[in-house]
């Protein structure tokens, strides 16, 4: 983590403008504060990714608000041709303006660089083979191999220099590391699957609730472990003997919710 965040603060001073990458569905516990910390006053746009798991009238709402916040951001699945293409205009425009004072400094026959930042599992890997228009090879991904700069030609528009994905060490509050793990960013290994369920199905049963029942048609209890037991026997999460295996009920819940197959849901609302 200390190795990325050097790299990026000593490559920030190569590029005109950063490009983060945060999960639509979770847009604000998803930007890494020490990302910000390190950009600081940088240009930066602010790129919601997988927008089409999102719940699309608060991935609105949430565009508004950075608009709000003189920040600029854009919605983008990553498989739309016609979303990358808007990104693509918009980091030319954003960068552009950079160049245009460059040039009235003198500085000439320079293009646009861009460098991309997030968390794991935002999607960038796909975004940015999708940005080069072929997959684009991994470096440095294996232990002791030194990973070198690789700028990344974006349709004769801009060049992009990939960064590793990073988190951060301490979370503010615990609702925010449930959130990164019921995304996929925090393996099971450090959050106890059932808990990031839990916490999954409490938020459906508040916000979704006609999702949630569609997925799983239970009849509607309080208690968590009750709502475990008849998600198990429906989905047939059964261990022999015929007990609920809760530990597969919470995988299954997590995979309908990172697929998609729950609906398109978000997990934070933007501020008002």
């Amino acid at each position: 983590m200390a190795k990325t965040k050097r790299e990026i603060q000593e490559n920030l001073s190569l590029v005109d403008l950063v490009i983060e990458l945060v999960d639509a569905r979770i847009p604000s516990s998803s930007q890494n504060p020490l990302l910000q910390e390190v950009i600081g006053n940088k240009q930066k746009i602010i790129v919601l990714m997988k927008k089409d798991l999102a719940d699309e009238e608060k991935t609105d709402r949430w565009l508004e608000y950075f608009d709000g916040q003189n920040e600029r951001a854009i919605a983008v699945n990553a498989n739309e041709k016609k979303d990358v293409s808007a990104l693509v205009d918009l980091v030319y425009r954003v960068g552009e303006e950079k160049l245009r004072r460059l040039r009235e400094k003198g500085v000439v026959n320079r293009p646009i660089r861009a460098m991309i930042v997030g968390i794991p599992n935002v999607g960038k890997s796909t975004l940015i083979n999708r940005l080069a228009g072929k997959k684009i090879a991994k470096i440095g991904d294996r232990p002791g191999v030194t990973r070198q700069k690789q700028w990344i030609k974006v349709r004769g528009k801009f060049e992009l220099l990939d960064t590793p994905g990073i988190l951060w060490p301490k979370f503010e509050t615990e609702e925010i590391g449930l959130k990164l793990a019921a995304i996929g960013t925090i393996k099971y290994e450090l959050t106890p699957e059932q808990d990031v369920a839990a916490f999954v199905i409490k938020y459906l049963l508040e916000h979704y609730r006609g999702l949630f029942l569609e997925r799983y048609p239970i009849h509607e209890r309080k208690d968590m472990w009750t709502i475990f037991e008849e998600i198990g026997r429906l989905r047939g999460a059964l261990e022999s003997g015929g007990h609920v295996n809760f530990d597969k009920v919470a995988e299954i819940v997590l995979q309908d919710f990172r697929s998609g197959k729950l609906g398109r849901i978000s997990l934070e609302e933007a501020p008002i």
